[in-house]
């Protein structure tokens, strides 16, 4: 079955933040077998990003392999996800259907905090 990945495109305004540090990603977590990435081999991790964008905020779970996470990450930190996709799914479990969106990004980028707006007199 082909696979759908949709590049992911930001403004220039689009700020992205850490909420978690990295985690670990499993293929089966009973027996201990870590996910890898099926070209490189490299260990796969989640990390948990607030995007924000004009007066909205998403939560995005993005899979980053291991050699995609900077020295410094932790939460709290702006990043700047390089060569982001979005991969829909669907599966049937028990006659029972559930969807979503996987996210995957090559790597993540250290970036500046980004200036804080001033807030005008009362």
């Amino acid at each position: 079955m082909a696979r759908t990945y949709i590049r992911v495109g930001f403004e220039q305004s689009t700020k992205c933040m850490t909420g978690t540090p990295p985690v670990p990603k499993w293929k089966d977590q009973e027996n201990a077998i870590r996910a890898v990435d099926r070209e490189t081999g490299q260990p796969l991790f989640t990390v948990t990003l607030f995007l924000m964008e004009d007066e909205r905020a998403e939560v995005l779970k993005v899979t980053v392999p291991a050699d995609g996470l900077p020295n410094g990450l932790h939460p709290g930190r702006f990043v700047r996800p390089m060569n982001l996709f979005a991969s829909p799914w669907a599966r049937i479990f028990n006659d029972q259907l559930s969807e979503g969106v996987a996210y995957r990004c090559t790597a993540l980028e250290l970036v500046d905090a980004p200036a804080m707006p001033e807030v005008g007199a009362a």
